[in-house]
């Protein structure tokens, strides 16, 4: 199959399928004689996989070392897993991150009368007050 019908089956645009390649994300695609790609069940798992791992949060080079592990002809097993314990992690730390965003910002909606309009006014007496200052050194 082609470039286009690999990337309507995939959901990986035609562009990240050609730098999945050039990366060396996905093994080198076989042309046909026209020189057109010819995308075969091989290469199209190798897509899904790799679409799969970056939508797990895996950098390309990440993505790119597990890859060279699995491709690999040793039992690279213990490097692979220690890979993903580590994409685990960051994604964990991600999730926390982004949790505690959203407990701040159900905080400020819950308090919005008590706590965010004193804020709110708070700054803008300091521009005000900035404001005023500027004035009397001009």
């Amino acid at each position: 199959m082609n470039i286009k019908q690999a990337s309507e089956l995939t959901g990986v645009s035609s562009a990240a399928i050609r730098y999945y390649e050039k990366e060396g994300l996905i093994p080198t695609i076989d042309r046909t004689d026209t020189g057109n790609r010819d995308i075969d069940e091989r290469i199209l798992r190798r897509i899904k996989f790799a679409r799969q791992m970056r939508a797990a949060g895996m950098s390309i080079e990440n993505l790119r070392r597990y890859i060279q592990l699995f491709d690999a002809q040793e039992d690279n097993t213990r490097e692979q897993i220690e890979l993903l314990q580590t994409q685990l992690a960051e994604m964990e730390e991600r999730r926390d991150d982004i949790q505690a965003a959203i407990d701040h910002l159900h905080f400020k909606l819950d308090h919005y009368d008590d706590h965010m309009v004193a804020t709110e006014e708070e700054l803008r007496a300091l521009e005000r007050q900035r404001v005023e200052s500027e004035r009397e050194h001009d």
